[in-house]
C-alpha cells in the first residue's frame, strides 16, 4: 500500500506522466543499486525469499521472475534479486542495434491497469550487451536472455540474425528466450508458423550444442502469442516437442483490446502490445492449455496480468512452474514480488500444485 499511496503517484509523474521517462529514470536508480555490492546483499538478504524450486535443471531460490522488456541492455541485473526476484529475463536483444519505433511509444491505462506499448526491440544490440555482463556486477539468480529479429533483417534471414545474438550471449544465460511473438515488429510472429518455426529452433538447437563443447547446454525457451488460436498454438506446441525445446513463456502482450475500462479507451485505440490486468485471464488460460496439450511435458513460465499474489498462485494452479512479473511491478510494486512468494509457500505448505522439477537441461 505504501507503494501505491506514495511511490506510484510520483513515478506516474515523472518525466510529464510520460511511461517511457518513468521507466528510464526507474531504471536509472536500479542501475545504481546494481552497482553498490553492500546495499544489494543487504537487500538480497532482506527480500529475496527462500522457496527453492528446480526447472530445465535450473536451481531458481524462488519461482517469482523479473520479465523481459524492463532491462533490455542489462544494466540493472545486480538489482533485480535485491528486488527479491528468484530470476531476472533481460532484453529483448537483437543481433543489429536498433532505436525502436519513434516515441511515444508507452501508455498507461490507470484504470485498467494495463500497458499498451510499441518499443519495437529497442536495444544496443548483442555484442554491446556482452559487454555490458562481462563488466556488470554478480547476479544472485539465474539470469535468462530474450532474443528477438532485427528489424532491418527480412524473414528469409532470420536464423542467422538470432544465431549471432546466440554466439555473443550463450556465455552469460542460464537460459535462452526465443521471442517470436512480439506485435511490434512487422512480420516477426509469422515465426510462429510451423515450418519457419521448425527451421529457426533446429538452427538454435544445433548451434547451443555447439557452443556448449560436451556440456549441458542452455534450455532454450520460446515465447508465444496470446492471440494464437488453440489449433495454431497446438501445432506450435507439437513442434516445441518435436524440437527438444526446453519449454515455453506464456503469454507475451496481446492486439486484443478484451478488458479495458471505458475511461481508458483512448489509450487503447494507440497501436503496440498490450500487458496488465486485462491480460490475466487469458493468459491464465493458455497456460493452462499448453499444461494440458503436452500432458505437462513442456515447463511452462506464465507471465501477463499477475497483479497480485493470488494471480501468481493461479498461474501456478493452471500449470506453470516459474511465473514473470512486469505491469503488476509497475502498478503495485515490489512488495507483488515478496507477497507472491509468500503465496507460494503457503500453498505449498498446504499441498496445493507447486511448480515441477521438469526435465533437465535440453
Amino acid at each position: 500500500m505504501l507503494y501505491q499511496k506514495l511511490a506510484r503517484p510520483v513515478l506516474f509523474r515523472t518525466g510529464g506522466g510520460d511511461a517511457e521517462r518513468a521507466h528510464e529514470f526507474t531504471l536509472r536508480w536500479l542501475t545504481r543499486l546494481s552497482t553498490q555490492r553492500q546495499a544489494r546483499n543487504a537487500l538480497i538478504k532482506i527480500n529475496q525469499l527462500n522457496a527453492p524450486v528446480t526447472v530445465c535443471g535450473i536451481p531458481f531460490p524462488n519461482p517469482i521472475g523479473l520479465a523481459a522488456g524492463m532491462d533490455k541492455n542489462g544494466v540493472a541485473t545486480g538489482a533485480w534479486p535485491a528486488l527479491g526476484f528468484g530470476f531476472a529475463e533481460i532484453g529483448t536483444v537483437t543481433a543489429q542495434p536498433q532505436p525502436g519505433n519513434p516515441q511515444p511509444r508507452m501508455f498507461r491505462m490507470r484504470r485498467s491497469e494495463g500497458i499498451v506499448n510499441r518499443m519495437g526491440f529497442n536495444n544496443l544490440g548483442a555484442q554491446a550487451l556482452a559487454a555490458q555482463l562481462t563488466s556488470a556486477p554478480a547476479v544472485n539468480c539465474p539470469l535468462g536472455i530474450s532474443i528477438g529479429k532485427s528489424k532491418a533483417v527480412p524473414l528469409e534471414g532470420a536464423i542467422e540474425d538470432y544465431l549471432i545474438s546466440l554466439r555473443f550471449l550463450y556465455p552469460f544465460a542460464d537460459y535462452i528466450a526465443i521471442n517470436v511473438s512480439s506485435p511490434n515488429t512487422p512480420g516477426l510472429r509469422q515465426l510462429q508458423d510451423a515450418g519457419a518455426l521448425r527451421a529457426l529452433l533446429g538452427a538454435l538447437r544445433t548451434e547451443g550444442a555447439r557452443l556448449a563443447a560436451g556440456r549441458p547446454a542452455r534450455p532454450l525457451m520460446v515465447k508465444i502469442a496470446p492471440d494464437l488460436t488453440e489449433p495454431a498454438m497446438a501445432e506450435l506446441l507439437e513442434v516445441c516437442l518435436e524440437t527438444g525445446v526446453a519449454g515455453v513463456i506464456a503469454t507475451n502482450t496481446t492486439l486484443g483490446r478484451d478488458g479495458v475500462d471505458p475511461s481508458d479507451d483512448a489509450i487503447a485505440a494507440e497501436p503496440g502490445g498490450m500487458s496488465g490486468k486485462p491480460l490475466t485471464q487469458v493468459s491464465r488460460e493458455i497456460v493452462r492449455f499448453v499444461h494440458r496439450e503436452t500432458n505437462g511435458a513442456l515447463p511452462i513460465i506464465g507471465s501477463g496480468g499477475i497483479m497480485t499474489a493470488d494471480d501468481a498462485q493461479a498461474m501456478f494452479d493452471a500449470g506453470a512452474s516459474l511465473v514473470q512479473l512486469y505491469s503488476g511491478l509497475v502498478y503495485n510494486g515490489p512488495g507483488l514480488v515478496r507477497s507472491s512468494v509468500r503465496r507460494y509457500r503457503s500453498s505449498a505448505r498446504k499441498g496445493a500444485r507447486t511448480p515441477q522439477s521438469s526435465r533437465r537441461r535440453a
